[in-house]
């Protein structure tokens, strides 16, 4: 597996390729906000069996940096854009977002129809934040900026990132979500939650340009995004699905990695 640095209008982004050559058809991984792209260790086996998986690591986190200024999601998409570029990628791919990843697929799909052969979002609501889930995030990042990554602000991201049964039970999972936070350069993971977070716009307007077949995929326990929520968002595109993954709430790939590439190998093969 190949891994580079692609400058892009939202920074410099690491990417990892599985299959440089392109001998495989090409899928399309951005990861959720707080995580990285080692979010995806879990499920990448199974997905590269037929898959060329081009692995992004978003502005902000890992070894990705930033632009140094406030940024939007569209700018993420066009980022996505300049990186399939770069990298030679001129047919459809299927792309899979987790959280912001799949905010940032919605855009993509949107915008560049002949970019994307399907798509699939996880734990991806469309809708603007809530008050409270505004409020909460607001919370974090003053604490965040006093302290940096602690280990109890980690803690507590990862009860809401994981559902209470991966919390209990699945010790690994919660150590990594706090690895990965704690890991991030802490001024460029700031920036990330103002941009992408507290910023973050509805995207349902957005859902009717979306051509590509499209599943969302929601955990039973993701207190943000309902599988009410997901069948709604599903009605309003010309080929929209939803799914929920039992005993996961914002991680799925991570917290239900079996459950979830059965979804998304599903999806792909009808």
């Amino acid at each position: 597996m190949s891994e580079q640095i692609i400058e892009t209008t939202v920074g410099p982004l690491a990417v990892r390729d599985t299959d440089p050559d392109g001998m495989l058809p090409p899928a399309v991984l951005w990861h959720s906000l707080f995580v990285d792209s080692r979010s995806w260790v879990r499920v990448e086996p199974a997905l590269t069996r037929d898959r060329r998986l081009v692995i992004v690591t978003g502005p902000g986190h890992g070894t990705s940096g930033d632009c140094g200024r406030r940024y939007t999601q569209g700018e993420c998409a066009d980022a996505a854009v300049q990186v399939l570029d770069r990298l030679g990628v001129d047919v459809p791919v299927d792309w899979v977002g987790n959280a912001w990843g799949g905010h940032v697929g919605i855009l993509v799909a949107a915008g560049h129809p002949e970019l994307v052969r399907t798509l699939v979002t996880a734990g991806t609501p469309v809708h603007a934040y809530t008050w409270k889930g505004r409020q909460r995030t607001r919370l974090l990042l003053v604490l965040y900026r006093v302290l940096g990554p602690a280990r109890f602000l980690a803690d507590i991201l990862s009860k809401v990132l994981l559902s209470p049964h991966t919390w209990a039970s699945d010790p690994a999972a919660v150590a990594m979500v706090g690895e990965e936070f704690g890991a991030a350069d802490r001024r460029a993971m700031a920036n990330a939650i103002v941009s992408v977070s507290l910023r973050r716009r509805d995207l349902t307007p957005a859902l009717p340009a979306v051509q590509a077949p499209t599943l969302f995929l929601t955990g039973s326990d993701h207190a943000d995004w309902t599988p009410e929520q997901a069948r709604a968002s599903a009605a309003v595109l010309p080929s929209g699905s939803a799914a929920v993954i039992e005993g996961a709430a914002y991680l799925l790939p991570l917290e239900r990695p079996d459950e979830f590439v059965r979804a998304v190998e599903e999806f792909w093969a009808r």
